[in-house]
Protein backbone atom coordinates (compact mmCIF):
# COMPACT_ATOMS: atom_id res chain seq x y z
CA UNK A 1 0.00 0.00 0.00
CA UNK A 2 2.98 2.73 0.96
CA UNK A 3 4.56 1.79 -2.37
CA UNK A 4 1.93 3.38 -4.27
CA UNK A 5 1.88 6.75 -2.66
CA UNK A 6 4.78 9.19 -3.06
CA UNK A 7 7.38 10.07 -0.94
CA UNK A 8 6.25 12.74 1.70
CA UNK A 9 10.02 13.86 1.50
CA UNK A 10 9.31 14.52 -1.94
CA UNK A 11 6.31 16.58 -1.56
CA UNK A 12 7.53 18.86 0.38
CA UNK A 13 10.85 19.29 -1.62
CA UNK A 14 8.43 20.09 -4.90
CA UNK A 15 6.32 22.58 -2.73
CA UNK A 16 9.30 24.20 -1.04
CA UNK A 17 11.02 24.60 -4.80
CA UNK A 18 7.81 26.11 -5.85
CA UNK A 19 8.00 28.63 -3.21
CA UNK A 20 11.34 29.71 -4.19
CA UNK A 21 10.64 29.94 -7.42
CA UNK A 22 7.50 32.37 -7.02
CA UNK A 23 9.81 34.35 -4.68
CA UNK A 24 12.57 34.59 -7.32
CA UNK A 25 10.19 35.63 -9.93
CA UNK A 26 9.06 38.20 -7.94
CA UNK A 27 12.42 39.48 -7.36
CA UNK A 28 13.39 39.48 -10.57
CA UNK A 29 10.14 41.28 -11.72
CA UNK A 30 10.80 44.06 -9.35
CA UNK A 31 14.16 44.35 -10.11
CA UNK A 32 13.28 44.58 -14.04
CA UNK A 33 10.84 47.59 -13.20
CA UNK A 34 12.24 51.15 -13.65
CA UNK A 35 12.15 53.23 -10.57
CA UNK A 36 10.97 56.23 -13.05
CA UNK A 37 7.59 53.78 -13.52
CA UNK A 38 7.55 53.69 -9.63
CA UNK A 39 7.96 56.71 -8.78
CA UNK A 40 4.86 57.83 -11.53
CA UNK A 41 3.05 55.28 -10.31
CA UNK A 42 2.93 56.75 -6.96
CA UNK A 43 2.64 60.08 -8.15
CA UNK A 44 -0.76 59.33 -10.21
CA UNK A 45 -2.19 57.38 -7.22
CA UNK A 46 -1.10 60.53 -4.75
CA UNK A 47 -3.05 63.34 -7.75
CA UNK A 48 -6.34 60.97 -7.92
CA UNK A 49 -6.82 61.16 -4.03
CA UNK A 50 -6.26 64.87 -3.88
CA UNK A 51 -8.94 65.56 -6.59
CA UNK A 52 -11.01 63.29 -4.80
CA UNK A 53 -11.19 64.70 -1.50
CA UNK A 54 -9.51 68.17 -2.19
CA UNK A 55 -10.86 69.66 -5.74
CA UNK A 56 -14.44 67.60 -5.73
CA UNK A 57 -15.11 68.65 -2.16
CA UNK A 58 -14.00 72.50 -3.14
CA UNK A 59 -16.18 72.17 -6.75
CA UNK A 60 -18.75 71.00 -4.23
CA UNK A 61 -18.89 73.74 -2.02
CA UNK A 62 -18.34 76.30 -5.19
CA UNK A 63 -21.89 74.86 -6.07
CA UNK A 64 -23.38 75.51 -2.59
CA UNK A 65 -22.15 79.07 -2.25
CA UNK A 66 -23.69 79.70 -5.89
CA UNK A 67 -26.99 78.94 -4.72
CA UNK A 68 -26.61 80.05 -1.51
CA UNK A 69 -25.34 83.68 -2.87
CA UNK A 70 -28.70 83.71 -5.58
CA UNK A 71 -30.51 82.60 -2.87
CA UNK A 72 -29.68 86.04 -0.90
CA UNK A 73 -28.90 88.21 -3.58
CA UNK A 74 -31.35 87.65 -6.49
CA UNK A 75 -34.27 88.59 -4.50
CA UNK A 76 -32.91 90.48 -1.83
CA UNK A 77 -35.10 93.55 -2.74
CA UNK A 78 -35.28 96.91 -0.73
CA UNK A 79 -37.90 99.89 -1.49
CA UNK A 80 -36.53 102.96 -3.12
CA UNK A 81 -35.87 105.73 -0.96
CA UNK A 82 -38.97 107.49 -2.29
CA UNK A 83 -41.03 105.29 -0.62
CA UNK A 84 -40.19 107.15 2.68
CA UNK A 85 -39.93 110.72 0.73
CA UNK A 86 -43.21 110.69 -0.50
CA UNK A 87 -44.97 109.64 3.69
CA UNK A 88 -42.77 112.65 4.56
CA UNK A 89 -44.32 114.86 2.07
CA UNK A 90 -47.30 113.55 3.51
CA UNK A 91 -46.90 114.38 6.95
CA UNK A 92 -45.75 117.86 5.71
CA UNK A 93 -49.06 118.24 3.43
CA UNK A 94 -51.43 116.97 6.14
CA UNK A 95 -50.05 119.89 8.50
CA UNK A 96 -50.73 122.50 5.45
CA UNK A 97 -54.57 121.29 5.66
CA UNK A 98 -54.88 118.74 2.87
CA UNK A 99 -56.96 115.80 3.76
CA UNK A 100 -57.68 112.69 1.64
CA UNK A 101 -60.08 113.30 -1.44
CA UNK A 102 -59.30 117.10 -1.49
CA UNK A 103 -59.62 117.51 -5.26
CA UNK A 104 -59.95 120.97 -7.50
CA UNK A 105 -62.12 121.33 -10.48
CA UNK A 106 -59.51 122.43 -12.51
CA UNK A 107 -56.16 120.70 -12.24
CA UNK A 108 -54.20 124.42 -12.50
CA UNK A 109 -56.42 125.71 -9.23
CA UNK A 110 -54.82 122.50 -7.03
CA UNK A 111 -53.82 123.43 -4.03
CA UNK A 112 -49.59 123.57 -3.62
CA UNK A 113 -49.71 120.97 -1.37
CA UNK A 114 -51.82 118.91 -3.52
CA UNK A 115 -49.69 119.43 -6.71
CA UNK A 116 -46.48 118.99 -4.43
CA UNK A 117 -47.77 115.00 -2.69
CA UNK A 118 -49.33 113.95 -6.75
CA UNK A 119 -45.56 114.72 -7.91
CA UNK A 120 -43.74 112.85 -4.70
CA UNK A 121 -46.36 109.89 -5.63
CA UNK A 122 -45.75 109.34 -9.17
CA UNK A 123 -41.89 110.01 -8.03
CA UNK A 124 -42.66 106.87 -5.86
CA UNK A 125 -43.78 104.89 -8.63
CA UNK A 126 -41.45 105.44 -11.05
CA UNK A 127 -38.78 104.70 -8.38
CA UNK A 128 -40.54 101.26 -8.05
CA UNK A 129 -40.64 100.26 -11.72
CA UNK A 130 -37.42 98.41 -11.87
CA UNK A 131 -38.31 96.06 -8.87
CA UNK A 132 -41.89 95.42 -9.93
CA UNK A 133 -40.84 94.48 -13.46
CA UNK A 134 -38.02 92.28 -11.83
CA UNK A 135 -40.57 90.52 -10.16
CA UNK A 136 -42.76 90.15 -12.87
CA UNK A 137 -39.96 88.94 -14.99
CA UNK A 138 -39.23 86.14 -12.76
CA UNK A 139 -42.57 85.22 -11.39
CA UNK A 140 -43.62 82.61 -14.34
CA UNK A 141 -39.89 80.58 -14.37
CA UNK A 142 -39.87 80.50 -10.39
CA UNK A 143 -43.28 79.17 -10.30
CA UNK A 144 -42.78 76.42 -12.59
CA UNK A 145 -38.73 75.42 -11.01
CA UNK A 146 -40.74 75.04 -7.45
CA UNK A 147 -43.81 73.26 -9.75
CA UNK A 148 -40.51 70.75 -10.52
CA UNK A 149 -38.86 71.07 -7.69
CA UNK A 150 -36.15 72.39 -9.23
CA UNK A 151 -35.31 75.07 -6.88
CA UNK A 152 -34.26 75.58 -3.14
CA UNK A 153 -36.32 76.21 -0.15
CA UNK A 154 -34.64 79.37 0.51
CA UNK A 155 -34.60 80.14 -2.82
CA UNK A 156 -38.31 79.84 -2.86
CA UNK A 157 -38.71 81.76 0.42
CA UNK A 158 -37.00 84.51 -0.80
CA UNK A 159 -38.97 84.77 -3.63
CA UNK A 160 -42.28 84.89 -1.97
CA UNK A 161 -41.05 87.44 0.50
CA UNK A 162 -39.52 89.60 -2.23
CA UNK A 163 -43.05 89.15 -4.22
CA UNK A 164 -45.17 89.92 -0.85
CA UNK A 165 -42.76 93.37 -0.58
CA UNK A 166 -43.88 94.29 -4.36
CA UNK A 167 -47.24 93.21 -4.39
CA UNK A 168 -48.08 94.98 -1.24
CA UNK A 169 -46.05 98.46 -2.51
CA UNK A 170 -48.38 98.04 -5.78
CA UNK A 171 -51.18 98.20 -3.67
CA UNK A 172 -50.01 100.55 -1.20
CA UNK A 173 -49.20 103.19 -4.00
CA UNK A 174 -52.98 102.41 -5.50
CA UNK A 175 -54.60 103.09 -2.40
CA UNK A 176 -52.61 106.66 -1.94
CA UNK A 177 -53.51 107.59 -5.35
CA UNK A 178 -57.25 107.10 -5.07
CA UNK A 179 -56.93 109.84 -2.24
CA UNK A 180 -55.18 112.10 -3.78
CA UNK A 181 -57.21 112.22 -7.22
CA UNK A 182 -60.28 109.53 -6.98
CA UNK A 183 -59.95 106.66 -9.86
CA UNK A 184 -56.11 107.73 -10.44
CA UNK A 185 -55.01 104.23 -9.30
CA UNK A 186 -56.45 103.23 -12.68
CA UNK A 187 -53.58 104.95 -14.59
CA UNK A 188 -50.75 105.60 -12.54
CA UNK A 189 -48.60 102.29 -12.40
CA UNK A 190 -49.05 102.80 -16.73
CA UNK A 191 -48.00 106.38 -16.20
CA UNK A 192 -45.14 105.88 -13.95
CA UNK A 193 -43.87 102.75 -16.73
CA UNK A 194 -44.41 105.51 -19.35
CA UNK A 195 -41.99 108.33 -17.46
CA UNK A 196 -39.61 105.71 -16.61
CA UNK A 197 -39.07 104.23 -20.22
CA UNK A 198 -38.86 108.29 -21.08
CA UNK A 199 -35.93 109.05 -18.41
CA UNK A 200 -34.38 105.49 -19.25
CA UNK A 201 -33.98 107.02 -22.93
CA UNK A 202 -32.75 109.87 -21.84
CA UNK A 203 -30.42 108.96 -19.87
CA UNK A 204 -28.81 106.22 -22.02
CA UNK A 205 -29.04 109.70 -24.95
CA UNK A 206 -27.11 111.61 -22.26
CA UNK A 207 -24.43 109.20 -21.82
CA UNK A 208 -23.80 108.39 -26.07
CA UNK A 209 -23.83 112.16 -25.95
CA UNK A 210 -20.79 112.65 -23.60
CA UNK A 211 -19.21 109.52 -24.90
CA UNK A 212 -19.00 111.16 -28.19
CA UNK A 213 -17.65 114.34 -26.92
CA UNK A 214 -15.17 112.55 -24.98
CA UNK A 215 -14.13 110.78 -28.00
CA UNK A 216 -13.91 113.87 -29.95
CA UNK A 217 -11.87 116.21 -27.41
CA UNK A 218 -9.20 113.24 -27.56
CA UNK A 219 -9.05 113.04 -31.24
CA UNK A 220 -8.99 116.82 -31.30
CA UNK A 221 -5.76 117.03 -28.55
CA UNK A 222 -4.55 114.07 -30.39
CA UNK A 223 -4.21 116.49 -33.82
CA UNK A 224 -3.05 119.33 -31.63
CA UNK A 225 -0.56 117.34 -29.93
CA UNK A 226 0.80 115.84 -33.46
CA UNK A 227 0.40 119.44 -34.85
CA UNK A 228 3.04 121.08 -32.15
CA UNK A 229 5.54 117.74 -33.42
CA UNK A 230 5.93 119.88 -36.83
CA UNK A 231 8.59 122.72 -37.60
CA UNK A 232 6.39 125.58 -37.32
CA UNK A 233 7.11 129.53 -37.37
CA UNK A 234 5.68 131.42 -33.94
CA UNK A 235 2.81 132.58 -36.31
CA UNK A 236 1.68 129.20 -37.47
CA UNK A 237 2.52 128.16 -33.92
CA UNK A 238 -0.52 130.38 -32.97
CA UNK A 239 -2.61 130.32 -35.44
CA UNK A 240 -3.46 126.61 -35.02
CA UNK A 241 -3.64 127.41 -31.25
CA UNK A 242 -6.54 129.40 -32.26
CA UNK A 243 -8.23 127.03 -34.42
CA UNK A 244 -7.63 124.28 -31.84
CA UNK A 245 -9.23 126.32 -29.31
CA UNK A 246 -12.19 127.27 -31.70
CA UNK A 247 -13.17 123.39 -31.86
CA UNK A 248 -13.15 122.38 -28.56
CA UNK A 249 -14.84 126.68 -27.68
CA UNK A 250 -17.42 123.93 -29.92
CA UNK A 251 -17.70 121.11 -28.37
Amino acid sequence: ENADAPPLNDTAGDEGTDGAGFEETVTEVAKGIDPAFLFLGVVVVIAALYYYFVIRKKKEQDQDDFFANLDGEKFNLKLPGEVDEYYAVKEKCESMGWEPGQTAQNPAQASPAHRALAQALMKRAIADIPIVTHIQKESSGMNKLYSQSMCSVNQWRSYQAAEQLVSTEVEEVRAEADEIEPGWSQVIWRQAMQYHQMLKQKHEQEAKQAEEAAAKRKEIEAKVAEARKLPQTPEEKEAAADKAAQELLKD
